[in-house]
């Protein structure tokens, strides 16, 4: 992927399964991109199968790119620590695996500091330690073709029809001041 316009801003975040991120910010007003991948581990340009054997370090990410004049980062960490749970290591219901570890990949020292500042507020209304990885991002690949937009393409399929469409229908009724 090219890089951003100036007006543009890119965050990548790891929420688990790289089909339910992608799927709820594609239906965040002032997303401009949303893209499946892989990022932080070791291999370069790994495979689906081989991030999902645990061999590359990689986390199953998406890459958003976004107009901050219309939605802030802040609202976009919002939404990612209302759709997945930042405490559980290494899972997200029954997606086990560090590919599916809670990840914020920062591209500039100010996202740091406000996803740190996002990550205090989340963890002073949880009981249980806020496990997501605050890193810059590094290593990143694109998915394959099949995994891009794969819950608008397949909303029938069965993991997409259960878990997907829970996961966006919980953002549809919490975030309705930034759907589409």
């Amino acid at each position: 992927m090219s890089e951003t316009p100036d007006r543009l801003e890119r965050i990548t975040l790891g929420g688990g399964c790289f089909w339910c991120t992608e799927a709820v910010y594609e239906r965040v007003r002032g997303v401009l991109r949303v893209e499946s991948g892989y990022s932080n581990g070791q291999a370069q340009q790994p495979s689906y199968e081989q991030v999902c054997s645990g061999s590359t370090g990689h986390a199953e990410v998406v890459r958003i790119d976004f107009d901050p004049a219309v939605v802030s980062l802040r609202e976009l960490l919002e939404v990612f620590f209302v759709i997945h749970d930042p405490t559980t290591l290494n899972r997200q219901g029954a997606d086990v695996g560090t590919q599916y570890r809670s990840g914020i990949y920062f591209h500039t020292p100010e996202q740091q500091a406000l996803a740190r500042e996002v990550i205090a507020e989340v963890q002073a209304v949880h009981k249980q330690p806020v496990v997501t990885e605050l890193e810059p991002e590094r290593n990143y690949w694109p998915a394959e073709a099949y995994h891009q937009h794969y819950y608008a393409r397949n909303p029938e399929q069965g993991y997409c029809a259960f878990v997907v469409a829970a996961k966006v229908d919980k953002f549809l009724h919490t975030f309705q001041r930034l759907t589409r």
